[in-house]
């Protein structure tokens, strides 16, 4: 439980810490990455998104096994936008610098499947060790 615990709230603090600022850098994201932003509530919309999840992934970690069916979504929250940056990349639509930015949520994605099947181990023992058969 203490894996899953630490998992999800060190997500929850390094995706606040990452996504936080960009409420701030849309000009500079547009400079650094033109076109400039010419859709502000996508922007915005995706990074209050985001932000969101990681309120989630604090939440998990507070007690994993109580909220170990929203491990499901989460892993889908990262492996979504993995799978969805490969795919610009491999089609040339994305910098190698973008693309680069997949590999903590990748990271991350595995983990929380690990956190998953740990948690299920953990309660699975638990309910054995009180004499009763899952």
């Amino acid at each position: 439980m203490r894996f899953a615990k630490a998992v999800f709230v060190v997500a929850g603090v390094w995706g606040l810490v990452v996504l936080t600022p960009l409420y701030f850098a849309a000009d500079l994201v547009g400079r650094l990455y033109p076109p400039p932003i010419t859709h502000p509530d996508f922007y915005y919309g995706f990074i209050g998104v985001a932000v969101a999840w990681q309120i989630g992934f604090l939440v998990i970690g507070r007690d994993p096994e109580r909220f170990q069916v929203m491990m499901i979504p989460a892993v889908l929250e990262k492996l979504v936008y993995v799978i969805t940056l490969t795919a610009l990349y491999v089609q040339g639509r994305l910098a190698a610098g973008q693309f680069a930015l997949a590999g903590p949520d990748l990271a991350l994605g595995i983990l929380f499947i690990v956190s998953f099947f740990r948690v299920e181990d953990a309660r699975r023992r638990k309910v054995w060790s009180a004499g009763y058969p899952v």
